[in-house]
């Protein structure tokens, strides 16, 4: 078996930031007298309380237990038996993450959480376009990851760059292309998809 180790600063924060939600909630929750029963573990893992009749409820940290919750965040772990190269393991562990979004793309983002037909026919149908749609998503997602794109952009921005453009389809003339702007030809010529601008 192979155990590979990863850091990441970004989860680090993220992770650390829960944490102080959830310790600040706690704390009110304490210093109010609101208690909840299923977080009595909590109130007494993490905080020191005294209560006085002249000074009412002190809500004290306890630092060292906040500091050991707190020590491995940002660390996680993959574990294969065959795979030997870190990286490798760590590409692969995305590529199946992208699977897992592409299906929450499909109750969410494609509608497909119901499906709302009448018919076995319209079934099929709405499967297929919604497959299709879920085709170029995740080639969508592909590419902006090998762009390194999710650094300044989310999914939903990109599409919604690309969204404005119009097209007008006349029988028997040729398509008609709305106005592109340079960012748009450049996020076309980045994602490697040939621009609608050079099919007039």
């Amino acid at each position: 078996m192979y155990l590979h180790l990863y850091f990441s600063p970004e989860r680090a924060l993220e992770e650390e930031k829960a944490f102080n939600n959830r310790l600040a909630d706690w704390q009110k929750e304490l210093e109010s007298g609101q208690r909840h029963p299923d977080h009595e573990k909590q109130y007494a893992k993490y905080f020191e309380v005294k209560s006085t009749p002249v000074r009412g409820t002190k809500v004290v940290a306890k630092e060292e237990a906040i500091a050991v919750a707190t020590r491995n965040y940002g660390y996680f772990a993959l574990l294969s038996n065959e795979i030997t190269d870190a990286v490798e393991a760590l590409e692969i562990y995305r590529n199946k993450d992208l699977v897992e979004k592409a299906f929450d793309n499909l109750k969410e983002r494609l509608n497909l959480r119901r499906v709302a037909v009448s018919s076995e026919q319209s079934l099929d149908g709405k499967l297929f376009v919604q497959f299709i749609a879920l085709i170029f998503l995740s080639h969508l997602t592909r590419k902006m990851q090998e762009n390194n794109l999710f650094k300044y952009h989310t999914l939903q921005e990109i599409l919604d760059d690309l969204d404005v453009i119009e097209c007008f389809e006349v029988p028997g003339q040729q398509l008609q292309v709305g106005e592109t702007t340079k960012r748009q030809m450049d996020l076309y010529s980045t994602l490697g998809v040939t621009s609608p601008a050079s099919l007039q």
